[in-house]
Order: structure tokens, then C-alpha cells, then sequence
């Protein structure tokens, strides 16, 4: 038997290796991470504290955005550390950790996403029943399903692909620990069952994303029947925002674990994980507000509140 060494830890890639351009990169992707952070706590914040808003659509809401901030701390912090203090390694168990988080909340996202699709068609083609089918204790059901689903589809992944042994080298061509990077470092035969599993989430996200045509096909069949002007504006309010979110996720995403992977880094590659780990969770919110009348007039009614309470301490003040 050939000797092995054991990987302790590997390199992820990084940007540049000029100074000025790694602080830039981390100014850029700080700026992103803030940005994320404050739309989906500022969309948690407005749909809990706004008792109009707490109905089983907005209920899931809550639950992506809770999503949109795992997935981007899970990969994007550790990028922006590496590239302040001009390091590229990653701890072993940083790794798992990274490939676990990463799969369990994209596992989440998708299972979401298409839960939010059948709520939009309860509501929408059988209103007579939507409290009956979405009441509270299937909502939470539903939503504890998500992200049961997650977690059993990242602990799939995470088990497969660190139950190889990795002896090529320990250099990942990527920012974060990415899945396909991985397998390339296996010097072991059996790195066929993370293909399979890779092929099986493939499936299963365009069976998922086949549910949601199909819903949203009824949907709007629905719609145009519906003889009222306010009627279609309302209906088309809450579900385009929620297919705009789905086209993202599922093009950004399958792009990234579609494509070949490169024996050397790659500008698109890059470009690709940016928009999958970066774009979902930094638009999701803006896409929600631009769109969702209620989610506005309970922003407008929030910033009012704020404006007032500050008006009444400064008079304390004065």
C-alpha cells in the first residue's frame, strides 16, 4: 500500500495575491454580507412585529430569510478573514462545516420555496379550504419538514464526500469548500456515490422546480378568471416575487454544480459561486419588498414609528 498523507487542513483560493485588491475584496464582500444581514433581519423584524402580516405565507417568509443569513455566513465570513489576514487555509472541520452548512440551508431554501409555491395555490384555486390545509399546526409541520429535508440532504453530502480519503493535494480552486472542488482531491475509486448523490439533488431540484410550474400554471389559469382588475394585482404581487426568488436560486445553483469542473481556477467558477452563495440571499428581500404591497406598508408603518419615538426622546432631551 501506497503511503497517504493525511489532509489536516486545505487551501481555498483566493482573489489576488496583490494586497491592495485582497482589501478590496474584503471591503466588497463586506459590504454584501452587511447587506444581506440587515434586508432579511429587517424583513424578520417588520413581518413579527406587524400582527396583519403573521399568516402562513409570511410565516415562510420569516423561515427564508432565516436561510438567506445561514447560507452566506457560512461561506462568505471565512472568505473575508482569509483575504484581511492574508491567509488562504481552512481547518478540516472548518470544511465539514462549511459543505454541511451549505447543503443543509440549500436543501432548506428549495424545500421552502416549494412549499411557498403550494401555499400560493391553496390560497389562490381553493380559498374555501386555505384556513382548513394552512392552519398553524401544518404550517409548522411543513416548515419543520424544510428543514428536515436539509439536513438529511447535507448529511448525505457531508458524509459521502469526507469518507473519501484526499491525498492529490489539499488546494481547493474555489473561495469555500465546495463539493465538486473536493472530489477532485479523493484518490480513492469510490467518490462515484458523491456523483450519485450530486445527480440524485439534481433530480430532485427539478422535480421541485416541476411542482412549482405546475402550481403556478393553476395559478394563473386561477388568475385570469378572476373578473376583478384588484384581484389579479394582489395575486400577481405575492407570486411573482416568489418566482423570480425560485428562477434564482435554481439557475444560479444548477449552473454551479453543473458545469465541468476546471483543473485550474477560473474566473467564471468564481463568478458562478459568487452569484449562488451571494446573489439568493442579498436580492431575496429587496425582490419581497419591491414587490409585496403589505411587506411596504409595514416598512412605511415601521419607519414611522421609528421617526416618532426619536421625535419624542429628543423633546425628553431638550
Amino acid at each position: 500500500m501506497s503511503n497517504q498523507t493525511i489532509v489536516t487542513e486545505f487551501l481555498l483560493l483566493g482573489f489576488s495575491d496583490i494586497r491592495e485588491l485582497q482589501i478590496l475584496h474584503f471591503v466588497i464582500f463586506l459590504a454584501a454580507y452587511l447587506a444581506a444581514l440587515m434586508g432579511n433581519l429587517l424583513l424578520i423584524t417588520v413581518v413579527t412585529l406587524n400582527y396583519e402580516l403573521h399568516s402562513p405565507m409570511f410565516f415562510f417568509l420569516i423561515n427564508l430569510s432565516i436561510v438567506d443569513l445561514g447560507s452566506i455566513s457560512v461561506t462568505v465570513p471565512k472568505s473575508m478573514s482569509n483575504s484581511l489576514l492574508n491567509t488562504r487555509s481552512i481547518s478540516y472541520s472548518g470544511c465539514v462545516i462549511q459543505v454541511f452548512g451549505l447543503f443543509c440551508f440549500l436543501g432548506a431554501n428549495l424545500s421552502l420555496l416549494t412549499v411557498m409555491a403550494y401555499d400560493r395555490y391553496v390560497a389562490i384555486c381553493k380559498p374555501l379550504h386555505y384556513e382548513i390545509i394552512m392552519n398553524r399546526r401544518g404550517c409548522v409541520q411543513m416548515a419543520a419538514c424544510a428543514w428536515a429535508a436539509g439536513v438529511m440532504y447535507s448529511a448525505l453530502h457531508t458524509g459521502n464526500t469526507f469518507s473519501l480519503p484526499f491525498c492529490h493535494s489539499n488546494i481547493i480552486n474555489q473561495f469555500f469548500c465546495e463539493v465538486p472542488q473536493l472530489l477532485k482531491l479523493s484518490c480513492s475509486g469510490t467518490y462515484r456515490r458523491e456523483l450519485a448523490a450530486l445527480a440524485f439533488g439534481v433530480c430532485l431540484a427539478f422535480g421541485c422546480f416541476a411542482f412549482i410550474v405546475v402550481s403556478y400554471v393553476r395559478i394563473f389559469t386561477t388568475v385570469l378568471k378572476i373578473p376583478s382588475e384588484q384581484g389579479h394585482q394582489k395575486a400577481f404581487s405575492t407570486c411573482i416575487p416568489h418566482l423570480i426568488v425560485v428562477s434564482l436560486l435554481l439557475s444560479t445553483a444548477g449552473i454551479a454544480y453543473t458545469k465541468p469542473v476546471s483543473d485550474s481556477p477560473s474566473p467564471l467558477d468564481l463568478l458562478v459561486a459568487v452569484l449562488y452563495c451571494m446573489v439568493p440571499p442579498l436580492m431575496n428581500p429587496v425582490i419581497y419588498s419591491m414587490r409585496n404591497r403589505e411587506i411596504q406598508a409595514a416598512l412605511r408603518k415601521l419607519l414611522h414609528r421609528l421617526i416618532r419615538s426619536n421625535n419624542n426622546m429628543s423633546i425628553i432631551l431638550s
